[in-house]
């Protein structure tokens, strides 16, 4: 491709998001810089402290369960305090608690702070992706999450590569780095990223119910998503707990593993945002099915691998399913939550990966135990199977965000803003309403939100 094609692919693909996404774009790719810990923590663990693998994997299984009860709660968070609140307290919690760990000697005071640690972090991510679905046009948003996806693996890519380095020369030094790259995002966070939770009108909370957990519950096609999000993510985590498992048993070494696993870095490095130019505006149900096979037959195909090179051609394979669902499917999470309850919506969202990463340790060490690691990449397969169809079910008659933007009707007042907005400022659709009622003129935006110019145009 010529010089000039590039560039202009390029500034297509990064063209025309707000000012406020970049920012937190920013503190996403900081944050993940900084991510030492979990790359070293079983080493830390077993090599410097001297504890056994057992514990070190009981470390790890709370440091999971950290996340898993922090999702809900943060979602709630979101949505009650305010998206910036949420982040400013998770970051800089995970801040403390990060380098806490880092002097914590006793056994039952580490698996401790292991698990606030697993709290604090995990409870960044549903005010993260509510505030990018708050300040991103519809039309853009599958872009938009899928260079924050880019930005967190090519910060893990760094940061990985640098873990080894650090813990060299001090563990201690990894977990007080990490602490402080966390503390630089909330500063980022504090200094640069108003709050973007839609104002709602008197009459729309009236003609409005509140999102409670429950009202989640019982919204069954999201719940559905939520359950099939959980079987990508049990087949995603195969690459970190069963991958590894059975390529030791088949003789390879750690670092034939390490070979294997790095074509997945690289790959969402260099194809994330080309592959994301061209999925952007094609059919989400196709797209989810088509990476749910390609999740689980790339795994089933680990199955008959028996070198290094068959074993990158399989993570090629299910790396591409993870380049196409990572966004297209978050932002369908965003289509199917109401603007007021993006949080719990998020929050629940969240826990389906949280779930996931406690239970796919399990299932592979059980299946591989008992039945061998071929079943374990059938399984793979099957699941991936169950997860098409299941998308191709549940997407059926779900109408696009044209769709919905074009049938939208307001009878009494405008509706809260779904872009970034200062406080009280109402902005016009770009498509017909219908007004029964007069709307006041709008109020001047206050010195901490952005200026109306800045704004991005509604769809």
């Amino acid at each position: 491709m010529p010089l000039a094609a590039l560039r202009r692919a390029a500034k297509e693909s990064v063209s025309g998001l707000p000012r406020e996404f970049w920012w937190l774009w920013t503190s996403t790719l900081v944050n993940r810089l900084g991510a030492f810990v979990a790359t070293f923590m079983a080493l830390y663990l077993t090599l410097d402290r001297g504890y056994s693998a057992t514990y070190a994997g009981l470390v790890a299984a709370l440091h999971g369960l950290g996340g898993v009860v922090s999702s809900l709660g943060a979602g709630v968070m979101t949505d009650r305090l305010g998206r910036r609140p949420t982040l400013l307290v998770a970051q800089v919690s995970t801040a403390l608690s990060v380098a806490l760990l880092g002097f914590m000697k006793d056994p039952l005071a580490i698996a401790a702070v292991a698990f606030l640690v697993g709290m604090a972090s995990n409870a960044s991510r549903p005010a993260v992706q509510a505030m990018m679905a708050d300040i991103v046009r519809p039309e853009d948003r599958v872009r938009a999450f899928s260079l924050n996806y880019w930005a967190i693996n090519l910060g893990f890519a760094v940061s990985s590569a640098g873990a080894g380095f650090i813990a060299e020369f001090s563990y201690l030094a990894g977990f007080l780095i990490e602490a402080v790259m966390t503390m630089v995002c909330a500063i980022v966070v504090f200094a640069k990223l108003p709050e973007s939770r839609p104002v709602r009108t008197a009459l729309e909370k009236e003609s409005e119910p509140d999102v409670g957990l429950g009202a989640v519950l019982r919204d069954g096609r999201f719940m559905g998503v939520v359950g099939l999000s959980f079987l990508i993510a049990l087949i995603f985590q195969q690459g970190s707990v069963g991958l590894p498992v059975a390529m030791g048993e088949a003789g390879f070494t750690p670092a034939d593993y390490g070979m294997a696993i790095a074509v997945n870095g690289v790959l969402i490095v260099a194809l994330q945002i080309p592959v994301t130019r061209f999925i952007e505006h094609r059919d989400p149900q196709r797209l989810l099915v088509i990476s749910a096979l390609l999740a689980g037959y790339g795994f089933g195909l680990t199955a008959f691998a028996g070198s290094i090179g068959v074993f990158a051609l399989t993570v090629c394979v299910w790396t591409l399913a993870e380049i196409v669902n990572a966004p297209t499917q978050t932002g369908l999470v965003v289509r199917l939550s109401p603007t007021h309850g993006r949080g719990r919506y998020q929050g629940m969202y969240t826990l389906s990966w949280a779930v996931a990463a406690l239970v796919a340790p399990l299932m592979s060490g059980f299946v591989i135990d008992r039945f061998g690691a071929e079943w374990l990449w059938g399984i793979c397969a099957v699941i991936g199977t169950v997860a098409a169809l299941g998308y191709w079910s549940l997407m059926r008659g779900l109408p696009t965000e044209e769709e919905m933007a074009g049938a939208v009707v307001i009878p009494t007042a405008p509706a809260a803003p779904d872009v970034l907005t200062a406080p009280a400022v109402l902005t016009a659709p770009a498509t017909p309403a219908v007004l029964t009622t007069p709307v006041a003129p709008p109020v001047p935006a206050s010195a901490e939100s952005p200026a109306p110019a800045d704004l991005p145009a509604r769809p």
